[in-house]
């Protein structure tokens, strides 16, 4: 059993509390989730973040309906809030969110530890259909936010046609 780490940042104009308050809202999660998921938050409105807080959802996994469940295990706003999964489709899903108050605006971190399914074709099931997808969800979840408070970055960050101003998905085996 192997697990997975995927740690991304993205830098956008907007303070820290605004950014906190939007990813404190649970529902916003339908919005930074790509339609191919088909993603939807079951548990009623609305949802008091804190410790303990659990949150169902349902979403479809290239095609099949999954039902997920998390928990919130860490809640210090402004600054960070953990989600992991109590039920769904890992075998481990440890989500740390953070928030950093930068000169302009607010860094945004993702860094999630996770474990595929599959036991002994684990590895197989992670490099061909794992992997890629988290990979394309954080993507997508990246141009939505930068879609909502565009994005900040210096010249260290962009490729060499000048675009890209968020730092490349980092995935560690």
């Amino acid at each position: 059993m192997r697990t997975h780490r995927l740690s991304t940042e993205l830098r956008v104009p907007a303070p820290i509390d605004e950014v906190f308050a939007f990813f404190a809202d649970a529902r916003n999660l339908e919005e930074l989730t790509p339609p191919w998921l088909r993603f939807e938050v079951l548990t009623p409105a609305p949802i008091e973040m804190r410790v303990g807080t659990e949150i169902d959802y349902r979403l479809r996994i290239r095609g099949l309906p999954v039902r997920w469940r998390s928990e919130i295990t860490v809640w210090d706003p402004p600054h960070r809030f953990v989600d992991e999964q109590l039920r769904g489709p890992y075998r481990r899903w440890h989500h740390e969110h953070a928030f950093e108050a930068i000169d302009g605006g607010t860094a945004i971190y993702d860094i999630v530890d996770y474990t595929a399914p599959g036991w002994l074709l684990e590895p197989v099931i992670h490099s061909l259909f794992v992997r890629p997808d988290v990979g394309r969800i954080f993507a997508y979840r990246h141009e939505c936010l930068i879609e909502r408070y565009g994005a900040l970055a210096d010249a260290s960050d962009r490729d060499p046609q000048g675009k890209n101003p968020v730092r490349p998905l980092e995935v560690a085996e």
